[in-house]
């Protein structure tokens, strides 16, 4: 046997075999460890590094203003006003330091207390150096003690030494740099992700002013600058704008105890969803972290603690628990800490046990002064409260029930599902059909080895303005429920799921798009691992059929039909627009909308959930001003409007 092997594998294997990647090879070699990926998320991502180590400057109070151009070359400038970075000789590399920041992996100001900072988001330093691995060409001017200096980088290798070009009352940093086209899929940047995070950002960072220029169009250059004095504060309230809220004014305090600062601000709504936005050191932590818990913790003892000593829980009564104060939550939880413990690479929960004890303590003092100088809103956030946890007993009971009733558990699926033979969840699909007559043609056009047809009749109700317990006692939603399998709410359970593809095949006209919407706001609220997952798709159904003679072409948008039209000049042909899904045939509806292989279906993805959030509450929410504003405000740009 060892003899075979050895005839196999004859490659000469010692020490010469192990690769050893130098200098800023690894990025190149494997930049997806660095930035997440080489897509959309990753180029974006080295703005996001640049901008850490100006936002740290902030937060160590030498920096009141940042800027970041989109250039029409296809560079991208972000300059700062902090300290520069200096280029005396650094002692351990003999270079610069200038060089050193943009070439060494995991150099950088942020090691050391005292001179460097305190606290610091880019914790591991390699920031500026993998933007500058992954550009074609960088070039850094840092203004430093009176003096300009300059150094350009072609795809990580310094192109000559840094130099000083001038003297300079300025102070501070730029790094202008181009992505390599070779290393990403993608180096269009996205003006509205770019906004998105920089606006976090200065919410973050109290009075840091950050302006975007987009100057990529010569003809369009459009700048957009951010300023908020109220910091955190001002972001509760922006994210509650579209809401109705049960406070007069927002919690907020700032506290430090044992190096570690604590920022928390706090409003409740009449909303039935939770948002809750937790950073260490102004990185975003969606999952969470130490913070997160100490701040719960707090919560539901000073909620449970205030609504005993004002009478609005008796003796008897059981203690509201933490899933009872999440409903109609709004807040912002931010520390910031000398030595941030990240669980991965990507940040994204926070791993301090000692920040959990320093936030549950300094938010219950803070959150009991509150409530006693505010009784208006601490009554009205108690009610809220024990109405939610009112609801939530409603809710278990439907739950209860809808498992049940649950094909998981053994019983029958919905009658009007025509459900598929197979079970295989990476092959199946679940048609959600518009009408009972798009129904009867989909399930006789499907292909019943993977594809299931439940057709839904009338409109469904807004989950957006309906509590959990009446949601799942609704006769439409029950049987989507049961037919995804994976339960909801707390017993949701993702590995239950019935059907891989689960496609809104919906007429294409003005009511068919409002079943969507309210589909969406379903699966967003109570589903939203599906969505993540990529599980959720909307079908696109074809407006128009043109056949020349025998020849018949469908046609999606009325830009396609102007150009078909347009193609065939003076033959003679036939159009016919469809109104809906019933005036298909069950070949037609397979051929246009069903069959993998000639249909167009969209995922729905949710980049930006916080976005999506905001979105869903303003259109399908209860407070008519934010929808009827953004309607106004959009209405011109509708084409070809069908009602």
């Amino acid at each position: 046997m060892s003899d075979e092997l050895d005839k196999k594998n004859n490659d000469k294997y010692d020490a010469s075999s192990i690769q050893v990647l130098e200098g800023l090879e690894p990025v190149r070699k494997r930049p997806g460890m660095y930035i997440g990926n080489t897509a959309g998320e990753g180029l974006h991502h080295l703005i996001w590094e640049i901008v850490d180590n100006s936002i740290d400057e902030a937060i160590a109070g030498h920096c009141n203003k940042i800027d970041v151009t989109l250039q029409s070359d296809g560079y991208v400038a972000i300059s700062d006003n902090g300290r520069g970075i200096p280029t005396e000789k650094h002692p351990k590399t003999g270079k610069s330091t200038l060089e050193t920041v943009l070439t060494v992996l995991h150099a950088g100001g942020k090691f050391e207390r005292g001179a460097g900072y305190k606290v610091a988001g880019g914790l591991h330093g390699v920031g500026a150096s993998v933007v500058n691995a992954l550009s074609t060409h960088l070039k850094a001017i840092s203004c430093f003690n009176g003096k300009e200096y300059e150094q350009e980088f072609h795809i990580g290798v310094p192109a000559y030494d840094a130099k000083e070009v001038g003297k300079t009352d300025k102070h501070g940093t730029t790094i202008i740099f181009k992505p390599d086209n070779t290393i990403f899929s993608t180096t269009e940047f996205r003006l509205k992700k770019i906004l998105a995070h920089l606006r976090q950002q200065c919410y973050l960072t109290k009075k840091i002013r950050m302006v975007v220029n987009d100057f990529r169009d010569e003809e369009n250059k459009y700048t957009y600058e951010f300023y908020f004095e109220g910091g955190i504060k001002s972001y509760v309230k922006y994210m509650n704008r579209s809401k109705i809220v049960v406070q007069n004014e927002n919690f907020y305090f700032e506290k430090a105890a044992d190096d570690i600062n604590v920022e928390v601000s706090l409003q409740y709504s009449d909303d039935y969803d939770e948002t809750v936005l937790a950073f260490a050191n102004n990185i975003y932590n969606p999952e969470g972290g130490s913070h997160v818990v100490g701040f719960r913790t707090g919560l539901t003892k000073v909620i449970n603690t205030y609504a005993r000593a004002r009478g609005f829980l008796k003796e008897k009564e059981e203690n509201l628990t933490g899933d009872d104060v999440k409903e109609g939550l709004t807040a912002v939880v931010s520390v910031k800490i000398p030595e941030p413990q990240f669980e991965g690479q990507t940040k994204a929960k926070l791993g301090n046990i000692e920040v959990k004890g320093v936030v549950d303590t300094l938010f219950r003092e803070a959150f009991t002064m509150f409530l006693e100088e505010h009784p208006k809103d601490g009554e009205e956030i108690i009610k809220k409260c024990i109405l939610s946890s009112q609801a939530r007993n409603a809710a278990r009971a439907a739950r209860d029930t809808i498992l049940r009733k649950s094909a998981m558990e053994g019983f029958t699926l919905p009658g009007k599902l025509a459900d598929c033979s197979s079970r295989n969840v990476e092959e199946t699909e679940l048609f959600i059909v518009e009408g009972d007559s798009a129904g009867g043609s989909a399930k006789q056009g499907r292909d019943r080895k993977f594809q299931a047809i439940l057709p839904m009749w009338g409109k469904m109700i807004n989950v957006e303005k309906t509590r959990i317990d009446k949601v799942l006692k609704s006769e439409k939603l029950i049987p989507l429920i049961i037919a995804i399998g994976t339960n909801v709410g707390d017993n949701f359970d993702l590995t239950k799921l019935r059907y891989g593809k689960i496609v809104c095949m919906t007429d294409a006209d003005v009511d068919g798009a409002h079943i969507n919407t309210l589909l969406l706001t379903f699966f967003f609220r109570y589903f939203r691992p599906l969505i993540e997952q990529g599980h959720i798709f909307l079908a696109q159904p074809p407006l128009y059929k043109v056949q020349v003679g025998k020849n018949i072409k469908y046609l999606y948008t009325d830009d396609e039909l102007t150009a078909e039209m347009l193609s065939l000049g003076d033959q003679k042909f036939d159009i016919q627009r469809y109104k809906g899904l019933g005036e298909m045939n069950p070949e037609q509806l397979w051929e246009t909308t069903m069959n993998p292989e000639t249909r167009l279906i969209k995922r729905v993805e949710l980049e930006d959930a916080q976005k999506a959030d905001t979105v869903f509450d303003m259109l399908m929410g209860s407070e008519v001003s934010p929808r009827k504003t953004f309607i106004e405000t959009h209405a011109k740009s509708v084409k070809n409007l069908d009602v």
